[in-house]
């Protein structure tokens, strides 16, 4: 018996990081506003920027998304996650839980995750009126296509229809376009119904000549062109390559940030580059941490062993303990924190090759990497300040030792990580807690040493920014046309 199916529509891109996050975050604030039961969905994703749900880890960028949609994310919403563990694989999530390792060699292997990914799309569908859908990367990778779940593989399997993103900013979107309709396959191309310009600078009708040629070449049509949003960098990077810095002139407070290779959950990061009084320098390889800096923070890392010989090789643990004997202040968060203490072992080889590395020693702690795997959200105290707020933790292994007896943070009546004597370092396994303005206002004003005026209010920031995303493409994409689009999604029989 045939059923009427859940409209849908995919957003794809020419190439990754040309803004689909983005767009479908923005998707899902428009259509909710318009009172539908939006859903953001992404087969798969390649991140090690995760978020915990109720039920399990999912993208960062599909926990922003189901906040656009004004509900609570759920594995069902990104049901593969890959988290890079170096060179040769990825940890599975599967479902918002660990499911094993997906090593390069096997990386085909992903298409056998096509029924789980079809069951969570069905099951998400059954709560929603529309279905947004990410791609990743590109469809143009004909050399994965044969056993793809991320883009039109996807699309074909669940009979979702397509709209194709082209990033004019990086350049060469004709090109881009008109390559990507080259090289699919007829029954690919023909899921694709129309596309967009993202991210265009300037007079948008001079780029009407360009618009008719890329119509033309393809037959598809255009949805618009979509000017360049400046206030996207007031919301979560959807991954590593947006990593940014927030550089201020003449700010009272400067942090410094050694980013790893092995760099997980930075959006921790982001509330910090909104304050005004906060200079956050991202320093990169072949540079050292600045000899000004109020306070150095190791964010989370998805290879700690990895990233700590990383750190040496840079010489960033010269600098760090050059930063603490001037009486500077470092905080660790998650894979940061454990290379605060004085030693890491991995014994099972969960991240990596099994073995154990000394610490930078500035933590009178230990940590050992287990199996068991802690992903949940919890409500949490700053112990100096009393202040509160909401934080998650998604980490393996136990961290123990003398200095935990001063955790900064307070879960459930215990203690949650370690402090040095004179509380000048510190770490935690919490992500997120400088989400909340009045532990960040607490913690900034430690440091500094004095209070320091602001008027952030992040949530609010990140809830107008959406707002104003949701209005930038009403005005510039075909909304009614990409709604026709979606509800001509094929019955299923």
């Amino acid at each position: 018996m045939s059923r009427s199916p859940t409209p849908a529509i995919m957003i794809l891109g020419t190439g990754s990081n040309v803004g689909k996050s983005l767009i479908v975050a923005g998707l899902c604030r428009l259509f909710s506003d318009r009172g539908l039961r939006a859903r953001p969905f992404k087969p798969q994703n390649m991140s090690n920027n995760a978020a915990a749900t109720a039920d399990g880890e999912i993208g960062r960028a599909q926990a922003l998304q189901a906040r656009a949609a004004r509900v609570a994310p759920h594995p069902d919403m990104n049901p593969v996650l890959l988290k890079p563990e170096g060179e040769q694989g990825s940890q599975i999530i599967l479902q918002g839980r660990v499911a094993g390792r997906l090593s390069s060699r096997d990386f085909a292997r992903r298409g056998d995750f096509l029924p789980r990914v079809l069951e969570s799309f069905e099951r998400l569908g059954e709560q929603a009126d529309l279905l947004i859908v990410e791609g990743a990367g590109s469809p143009a990778e004909t050399n994965l296509r044969a056993r793809d779940i991320a883009n039109l593989g996807f699309a074909r399997a669940a009979n979702v229809p397509a709209v194709l993103i082209g990033d004019i900013d990086r350049g060469g979107v004709i090109a881009s376009l008109i390559g990507t309709h080259a090289v699919l396959d007829p029954a690919d191309r023909a899921m694709i119904r129309g596309f967009a310009i993202n991210r265009f600078r300037g007079d948008v009708g001079l780029f009407g000549p360009g618009v008719e040629t890329i119509a033309k070449a393809t037959g598809w049509p255009s949805l618009g062109v979509i000017p360049w949003f400046a206030e996207a960098t007031r919301l979560p990077a959807e991954d590593g390559l947006d990593i940014r810095s927030g550089r201020k002139t003449g700010a009272r407070l400067k942090i410094a940030v050694p980013v790893l290779p092995g760099i997980a959950n930075f959006d921790d990061l982001d509330p910090l580059k909104l304050e005004s009084e906060v200079d956050l320098a991202m320093i990169g390889p072949g540079q050292a941490l600045p000899g000004d800096a109020d306070l150095v923070i190791l964010p989370g890392s998805k290879t700690t062993l990895r990233d700590l010989a990383a750190l040496r090789r840079e010489g960033w643990d010269i600098d760090i303990l050059a930063h603490r004997r001037r009486g500077g202040h470092v905080l660790g968060l998650c894979g940061g924190y454990q290379m605060l203490g004085r030693v890491v072992r991995d014994p099972l080889g969960l991240e990596g090759p099994a073995g154990e590395a000394q610490g930078l020693g500035l933590l009178d702690v230990e940590t050992s990497l287990d199996a068991e795997k802690t992903v949940r959200e919890v409500e949490f105290g700053d112990a100096a300040s009393g202040a509160r707020g909401w934080a998650y933790e998604i980490h393996l292994g136990r961290t123990e030792g003398g200095d935990t007896s001063r955790a900064p943070f307070i879960v459930d009546g215990r203690t949650e990580g370690a402090a040095s004597p004179d509380g000048r370092i510190a770490g935690s396994y919490l992500h997120g807690v400088f989400a909340s303005d009045a532990v960040r206002g607490a913690w900034l004003a430690r440091v500094a040493g004095r209070d320091l005026p602001s008027s952030l209010n992040y949530d609010d920031a990140v809830e107008k920014t959406l707002d104003a995303l949701a209005g930038h493409l009403e005005r510039h994409l075909d909304i009614d046309t990409l709604t026709d689009i979606a509800k001509s999604r094929p019955t299923a029989s």
